[in-house]
């Protein structure tokens, strides 16, 4: 009897130190991953998700989490206090607003991409657009661009209309309907609820649903130039100097050309 008790001790001890085992190795895969926000113009939303999963495959203890909006709004939530590690804009104007500001790391800076802005109609459209100027004309009701302050898109947009003289018109006329970002335009046009839109080159070849009709012509807006650094205000200052690394890596470099971004690189 003593034996058996003995050996049934034995047992539950041993698998007591299997359990014990099991939790730690549990704990273990359990641990909260270090995670950096990414502050990303709304124009990157594509090409950022695959640079991200290819990025997480080789850095499995580092979570990136991605927001996106136009360049204007996620300046004003970093400025507002709001988390992030990483700015990644669309616009010049906005990263070098934060540097005035104080509240990037500007020996991070870095330019990595370069786009261009378009026109575009619904796929099927008969109106006859081909061209920006024709936003000035009968054919088109409706216009749609990002909001020129908050949104470079849109603010591009209206310098390649101003140059052609045209955007008084077109504004004064009512015919222009402005979007919280470059992905909104996209999607009213999308639609149908305008005759056409004015987006980057890469965003019009994400979709089936539309036609490009037109390039700005070379000299109608400023260079588009998308710019990346680090928030002063991270806390996880390495992994997100790690992570803009990557970013300037010829494999993220490829993903963003793959969408038809141009490498400043």
């Amino acid at each position: 009897m003593l034996k058996k008790i003995t050996a049934i001790a034995i047992s539950i001890g041993f698998a007591a130190g299997l359990f014990a085992g099991g939790s730690k190795d549990a704990n273990k895969q359990t641990e909260p991953k270090q995670e950096i926000i990414i502050a990303a113009a709304a124009s990157l939303t594509n090409a950022m998700n695959e640079c991200i999963t290819l990025y997480g495959t080789n850095h499995p203890a580092v979570k990136v989490t991605p927001t996106y909006a136009s360049s204007g709004a996620l300046r004003k939530q970093i400025e507002q206090g709001a988390p992030a590690d990483l700015f990644f804009s669309a616009s010049e104007k906005h990263m070098t607003a934060l540097m005035d500001e104080d509240l990037i790391m500007n020996d991070t800076k870095t330019d990595l991409l370069k786009n261009e802005v378009v026109l575009i109609v619904p796929k099927g459209s008969t109106a006859g657009i081909a061209s920006f100027n024709d936003v000035d004309s009968d054919k088109v009701t409706q216009a749609a661009i990002g909001e020129p302050s908050s949104v470079p898109a849109g603010s591009y947009a209206k310098e390649v209309f101003t140059s052609l003289g045209i955007y008084g018109n077109i504004e004064s006329g009512g015919k222009l309907v402005f979007g919280k970002d470059v992905r909104q335009v996209l999607s009213y046009v999308e639609q149908g609820n305008v005759q056409a839109g004015a987006v980057y080159s890469t965003d019009a070849a994400i979709s089936d649903s539309v036609t490009v009709v037109a390039t700005a012509p070379d000299g109608s807006h400023r260079p588009i130039v998308y710019p990346a650094a680090i928030v002063k205000t991270t806390e996880h200052e390495q992994a997100a100097k790690d992570f803009l690394a990557f970013l300037e890596s010829s494999d993220a470099l490829d993903i963003f050309t793959k969408y038809g971004f141009i490498s400043v690189k």
